[in-house]
């Protein structure tokens, strides 16, 4: 089987997808598999750089990768490839969408206010929000343009940085507590990992950088353990997420989770958070890769 992995892209994390991208190809079984590297540099490369594969196996993150338009080329290709199909990777890329879904099936997530560019900046419903906040781009990742705003004086600065990246702009109550993340394969929740990053929060080089958090597999008390795996599924069904997503919580110090986000392309670097969860049921990163593969050729589109 020819095994295209589609990396790069045109979105801000362009470099990561590169990572994700050649960590894949160095872990796969390619005694099983005809592995081709398809760089993505430009929007027609999906089309011109993809003839001939049998399967695409997506390294991409950020817009055109995650947000559904390259599942749809694709499909329309009748090139199958993994993880979650058009609609649920569109809603989850957009966090106004994925949290209003979210809201409407009961799922506990932080408040928020949602700016289109042009919008006037309502102080009085950020003020209702109550500082800190966080301000970020609504379609963006990896924490790119991502900023914890305490006064209401940096808000139009930041504002502006984050609609540099993006189209929308999200303006969220910020939720102190300590981060953990949820792996889901095929409706089950792997192990959950706690974050804890030595910056402020998980920011872009607490993600990729060697050493800038700690995570580790945690053992969460019973109670919490049972709510966070139901609100991890229930997300996972809720937005129609297909083979493996990872729920990203916060947990406050009174023990409340919350959903931050759900990424339907999560990264697979050697730093990743699904590998190491995946590890922790003695599940290597090449059987990962294969098991990602063969479930998702199992799904009719």
């Amino acid at each position: 089987m020819k095994i295209g992995v589609i990396m790069g892209g045109i979105s801000s994390e362009r470099e990561i997808s590169l990572q994700s991208g050649n960590s894949i190809i160095e872990n796969i079984n390619k005694e099983k598999y005809e592995v081709l590297p398809i760089v993505i540099d430009k929007k027609e490369d999906i089309v011109n750089k993809s003839k001939g594969i049998d399967f695409a196996l997506l390294a991409l993150h950020g817009q055109f990768g995650e947000d559904g338009t390259v599942q749809s080329v694709l499909q329309t290709l009748g090139i199958p490839y993994s993880g979650c199909g058009p609609l649920s990777s569109a809603m989850c890329m957009d966090k106004d969408v994925s949290k209003s879904v979210l809201e409407a099936n009961g799922i506990r997530t932080a408040p928020w206010i949602n700016l289109r560019k042009g919008d006037n900046i309502d102080f009085n419903k950020i003020n209702e929000l109550g500082y800190p906040v966080v301000v970020k781009p609504t379609h963006g990742g990896s924490s790119v343009a991502t900023f914890i705003v305490k006064e209401e004086k940096e808000i139009e600065n930041c504002v502006s940085e984050a609609f540099k990246w993006d189209s929308e702009v999200m303006i969220e109550k910020f939720i102190k507590g300590d981060e953990i993340t949820c792996p889901v394969y095929n409706d089950r929740m792997l192990p959950v990992i706690a974050i804890k990053p030595k910056a402020e929060f998980f920011d872009f080089t607490s993600k990729y950088q060697d050493g800038g958090a700690e995570e580790i597999v945690v053992e969460l008390e019973k109670e919490l353990h049972k709510e966070v795996e139901k609100m991890a599924l229930k997300t996972y069904k809720a937005l129609k997420c297909e083979v493996y997503s990872r729920v990203d919580m916060i947990v406050t110090e009174k023990g409340v989770p919350y959903i931050l986000e759900i990424n339907t392309l999560p990264g697979m670097t050697k730093n990743s958070l699904i590998p190491k969860s995946a590890a922790a049921l003695n599940i290597g990163f090449s059987e990962l890769i294969d098991m990602i593969i063969q479930d998702s050729l199992k799904i009719s589109r």
